[in-house]
């Protein structure tokens, strides 16, 4: 187990990878400047002695792999390298230290994960610490849009690993994140009949009013004590104020911390029907990443994680977070996973985010440590 000054000794080092990673923007949603942040990363991996391959994408960015070893029971690493920012960003928001903080658009969520992962991998390699176990790292490309072109591959990596590390920010605390709510959507569509709103108003049947009586009852699916958070923020009806509407919709944001609640939530969207006469409607559940339950198998891989950080001389805590991430696909297969191992900051989506560079030495250490020692 390399010891952590190591590591601390290499701050400035990570630093300056994540100012690099930082400043080759990177959104989802622009495939060809994904693509140039992945060509550079999987460089990166191919000097530290990885079997490179790209996971070609049509809709977004290429995946990168980087493997040592092959076989099962490995260790699989998971980042991924696009960001919410639009090209364009660094311009008015260049990457800065300020107060010990660096602060930069996808600085804190995540390329700093990135830049943790391939020190932590270059260390192991230099000091003779590589693990006798097959290491993955997977580099995700669409994963700020729902992991769609991804989720395939994150699983079939997952399956085959004994032990997955998610690279993503810590809790503000400090600690990994051992249980996530699952995330998805309602979405309500409702029908009426149009009709001109002065002279014709009777005979009209109002989308917008059936859709309304909807809307307040998705919202009443909220239930804090079980984890559940149902909102509405989508609502797109009309065309003209004298107009009665004959269609609506609505898409509300769900967050479960627990599966039965995904179960409920089905057999509201099922039952529903039409509140006013002579209208229709429809709801749909759609649930992109199931909740990270803190199972068994999640409290006893936490353990063994706190127990190696220990003899790191590290204390290793643990939290939850409304938030999802792909270690949610890993969870809900049943391999042992941890997430949040990234860096201490704040801001992630937000025009303030950084990251606390006194923490990246520590947490690269971790991470280093949990490679090489998981047994």
């Amino acid at each position: 187990m390399l010891p952590v000054e190591d590591f601390i000794h290499e701050t400035p080092a990570i630093v300056t990878q994540i100012r690099r990673l930082a400043e080759i923007e990177s959104p989802s949603t622009d495939k060809a400047a994904v693509d140039r942040l992945g060509a550079m990363v999987a460089e990166e991996l191919r000097g530290l002695g990885a079997a490179v391959s790209m996971d070609p994408q049509t809709a977004w960015g290429n995946n990168v792999v980087g493997r040592w070893g092959d076989g099962p029971a490995g260790i699989l690493i998971l980042c991924h390298i696009d960001t919410v920012w639009e090209v364009g960003t660094l311009a008015r928001r260049p990457v800065r230290v300020e107060d010990g903080r660096l602060y930069g658009p996808g600085v804190y969520d995540m390329k700093a994960g990135i830049a943790m992962a391939l020190t932590a991998l270059r260390l192991l390699r230099e000091r003779g610490a590589w693990p006798s176990r097959p290491v993955t790292v997977l580099l995700t490309a669409d994963e700020e849009t729902g992991s769609h072109g991804s989720r395939a591959l994150i699983e079939q990596a997952a399956r085959a690993a004994a032990l997955t590390l998610v690279l993503e920010p810590a809790t503000a605390a400090g600690a990994l994140k051992t249980a996530r709510k699952g995330t998805g959507e309602i979405e309500i569509i409702t029908h009426g009949r149009s009709a001109h709103a002065g002279s014709d108003h009777a005979k009209g049947r109002n989308a917008i009013e059936e859709l309304a009586h909807h809307v307040l009852a998705a919202q009443r699916l909220t239930d804090y004590a079980l984890g559940t958070t149902v909102s509405v923020g989508l609502v797109s009806c009309g065309t003209r104020t004298n107009v009665i509407p004959d269609a609506a919709r609505a898409v509300a944001d769900v967050r479960v911390a627990v599966p039965t609640e995904v179960e409920r939530l089905a057999r509201w969207a099922e039952s529903l029907r039409p509140a006013l006469e002579g209208t229709a409607v429809k709801a749909t559940l759609t649930i992109n990443r199931p909740p990270m339950a803190r199972d068994a198998t999640m409290i006893a891989t936490f353990q063994r994680a706190q127990a190696i950080g220990a003899r790191l001389g590290l204390v290793v805590t643990e939290g939850s977070t409304g938030g999802a991430s792909d270690g949610n696909f890993v969870a809900a297969l049943g391999t042992p996973v941890l997430d949040g191992l990234g860096p201490l900051g704040d801001g992630g989506h937000a025009e303030h985010e950084h990251l606390v560079i006194a923490s990246l030495g520590e947490r690269t250490a971790l991470l280093a440590a949990l490679v090489s020692e998981w047994s």
